[in-house]
């Protein structure tokens, strides 16, 4: 599945975010002979690096059933699962994407965009002074203690890693364990 948004820093400064044709389009327009840095490219939904293909696209043959873009693909379930699936209206594959398609509009989770921010955090400021107390008002769901110790990032990063936590503090605090 191709990933919907991606954000390339070169150093601590945001380059940016976008598709990955989006980004692929940025990094070529960049002047290679600048000492920009090193270039790192950010999965936004993970937060996690990823490795961007920049070579030239090329017209590929499409996988699946041409005219509608469909593409097979194996998924394992109990026949409970099965039973119910193909009861549902359309069968089992309507239904599955139906069930896809509305997880998607749903967005990112709460607890998603924290392990984002973390992850992003991990790679761009891990080093950094204040990073671990930070990190601990991110996962103690602390969000005016983590804009606090954020503050003292660079501006790209600090503003990035509030972005990606933003849907974490928006949501509701996690029940304490008794």
């Amino acid at each position: 599945m191709p990933m919907e948004s991606c954000t390339v820093f070169a150093g601590d400064t945001w380059i940016a975010t976008g598709s990955a044709e989006a980004v692929r389009e940025a990094i070529r327009a960049l002047d290679m002979h600048d000492d920009i840095g090193t270039l790192l490219v950010f999965d936004d939904v993970t937060g996690r690096q990823i490795d961007l293909d920049m070579r030239p696209d090329e017209p590929a043959r499409p996988r699946g059933r041409p005219r509608m873009g469909v593409v097979s693909g194996e998924v394992t379930l109990l026949p409970r699962h099965w039973e119910w699936l193909r009861a549902q209206p359309g069968g089992a594959s309507a239904a599955l994407r139906r069930l896809v398609d509305a997880a998607r509009q749903q967005g990112v989770s709460g607890t998603a965009a924290r392990d984002a921010a973390y992850h992003f955090l991990s790679a761009m400021a891990g080093n950094r002074a204040g990073y671990e107390e930070a990190i601990r008002a991110l996962y103690a769901h602390d969000a005016a203690r983590f804009t606090e110790l954020t503050e003292t990032l660079p501006v790209d990063v600090r503003d990035h890693a509030r972005d990606l936590a933003a849907a974490w503090f928006a949501s509701e605090p996690p029940v304490a364990a008794a």
